[in-house]
């Protein structure tokens, strides 16, 4: 931690370091304000794990200062309720008012601790964030939902890109009495509307193209038929759409098909 005492948070060399410790500390002793382009996180919760691994001094042996510390981290005590006075104090006025009506409803309890904290840490994450920065908040469903509308208070409703599902295993035998337990959500989140965003593209694989493209224009160029369903939310009026015709089936009405799109 000398190191990071000595640098202060001016952000010289800040490029290409690992920082050992508490993220909170680093963030506000080190990291200046929107710095930082990316960020990933994957705070672990009720996991069960050993994470002595982690936490090592630079010799090799199990720093248990480091390991007590980030237990602690899951239950309500005196650190939880510093850091949610730490929200409260923060000047963001929707993320004291959201911590506070979940801890209301939640009570002071394991799940409460955990939000807290990454809380407290979701403002840092805001401030050291670049305005063309993007956010992914990694979380399983214990808590997830609970995370998204600390998300909305402190990146905004509008900051809110996606929610990812990611499957992480296949199915096991925990489907007994309900659905399996078998993915995890990544929010995605921006701190504007002017962010960095690189559409990733590849070469569609052969059989896919033959099994689904098999339609041909009189140019020879190979199309496939899809709804006309806008990915967008609520009423687009950017066309007219008609239908051939109306045929009745067992007293039904049903539409025939598609007659043309008409600006």
């Amino acid at each position: 931690m000398r190191w990071l005492e000595r640098r202060g948070r001016t952000g010289a060399g800040m490029a290409n370091h690992l920082y050992y410790g508490d993220n909170l500390d680093v963030l506000r002793e080190s990291i200046r304000d929107e710095s930082v382009d990316l960020i990933y996180l994957d705070p672990p919760f009720n996991s069960n794990a050993t994470y002595n691994i982690l936490f090592r001094a630079p010799s090799g042996e199990a720093s248990q200062a480091q390991i007590e510390a980030f237990e602690d981290t899951w239950h309500w005590n005196d650190a939880a309720e510093r850091a949610f006075d730490d929200v409260m104090q923060s000047g963001n006025a929707q993320a004291a008012d959201m911590l506070r009506a979940l801890r209301s409803f939640l009570r002071d309890n394991d799940v409460m601790a955990y939000i807290t904290h990454i809380s407290v840490r979701m403002l840092e994450l805001h401030r050291v964030l670049k305005p063309t920065g993007s956010i992914y908040l990694h979380c399983d469903p214990m808590a997830g939902h609970y995370l998204k509308v600390m998300m909305d208070a402190v990146f905004g409703v509008v900051g809110f890109r996606n929610e990812i599902s990611w499957k992480r295993t296949t199915a096991h035998n925990d489907a007994r009495h309900r659905f399996g337990d078998v993915a995890d959500k990544i929010f995605f989140y921006t701190k504007s509307d002017n962010y960095n965003f690189r559409m990733q593209y590849g070469p569609y694989d052969e059989e896919y193209i033959r099994s689904k493209y098999y339609h041909k224009d009189e140019k020879g160029r190979a199309y496939r038929l899809s709804d006309l369903r806008s990915p967008h939310r609520g009423p687009i009026s950017c066309t007219t759409i008609r239908a051939t015709s109306l045929t009745r089936t067992a007293g039904r009405s049903r539409w025939k098909g598609w007659l043309s799109l008409i600006d």
